[in-house]
C-alpha cells in the first residue's frame, strides 16, 4: 500500500529535468501510446535518470506555448498543486515557482525552476533546471534540492515534433530510493499522454 501511495512521485518534477554525465545503457520501462520511458543508473547518486521519447502531433510554437503557460501546469503535469510565475526575464526565460501534491504520509514537495527555452534553429532546445535557494523554505513543503531536465525538439515526418527528454532529480527529504526508482516511470509518461492529448485537441479539423 505505501508503494501505491508513492506513485505520483515522479510526476511533480516533469518540467524540471536532466542529461547529465550517466554510466549504463538506457533500458525501456514503458512503451505504450506511442509514449516510451527508459530509465538508467546515473553517475551520482541511487536515483535513476529517465528518458522519454515521443512524438506530439503539433508545431513548435504550440508547444512553447505550453511550456510558457506556467498558471495552467495543472490542466497536464501529473500531481501538480500550483505552478506561479516568479518573474519574467523574457518569454523565453521564466523564473517560476511549483507545488506538488503527495499522498499522505510523504510530505508535499515545492521547487523553484528556471525555464530556459531556446527556439534558434532546426533544433528546438528547452532546459528547466531549479534553484533551491531562490525563496526561502516553506514549512508546509520540503524544497526538492536538485532537479534539471533537458528537451530536444525536431521536427518529424507528417508534421510531427519528436521529442527527447531526460530527467535527473533528488527530491529531499527521507523518501528510500528504491521507492523513488520504483515509481519513477508514473508521472512522466502521464503528463505526456496528457500534453499529446491536449496538442492533439488543438489541431484544426480537415473538412473534405
Amino acid at each position: 500500500m505505501f508503494v501505491k501511495k508513492m506513485l505520483l512521485l515522479a510526476g511533480m518534477f516533469l518540467v524540471g529535468l536532466s542529461t547529465g554525465i550517466a554510466q549504463g545503457k538506457w533500458d525501456l520501462k514503458k512503451d505504450e501510446n506511442g509514449i516510451q520511458v527508459f530509465t538508467r543508473k546515473a553517475a551520482k547518486g541511487n536515483i535513476r535518470e529517465l528518458r522519454v521519447v515521443c512524438e506530439l502531433d503539433a508545431t513548435k510554437m504550440q508547444l512553447i506555448n505550453m511550456l510558457q503557460n506556467i498558471a495552467d501546469y495543472n490542466s497536464w503535469v501529473y500531481s501538480n498543486k500550483k505552478s506561479t510565475i516568479l518573474k519574467m526575464v523574457t518569454p523565453q526565460n521564466i523564473i517560476y515557482y511549483t507545488q506538488s501534491h503527495l499522498p499522505w504520509p510523504i510530505k508535499d514537495r515545492d521547487l523553484v525552476i528556471e525555464l530556459t527555452i531556446n527556439p534558434i534553429g532546426d533544433v528546438l532546445n528547452i532546459q528547466a533546471k531549479s534553484l533551491p535557494d531562490y525563496l526561502p523554505k516553506e514549512k508546509e513543503y520540503i524544497r526538492v534540492p536538485y532537479s534539471l531536465a533537458t528537451w530536444k525538439v525536431t521536427q518529424g515526418a507528417n508534421n510531427k515534433l519528436k521529442v527527447d527528454y531526460t530527467f535527473s532529480v533528488d527530491p529531499g527529504g527521507s523518501i528510500p530510493s528504491w521507492i523513488v526508482n520504483a515509481t519513477l516511470t508514473i508521472g512522466p509518461y502521464n503528463s505526456f499522454a496528457k500534453l499529446k492529448e491536449i496538442l492533439q485537441a488543438q489541431k484544426p479539423t480537415v473538412l473534405n
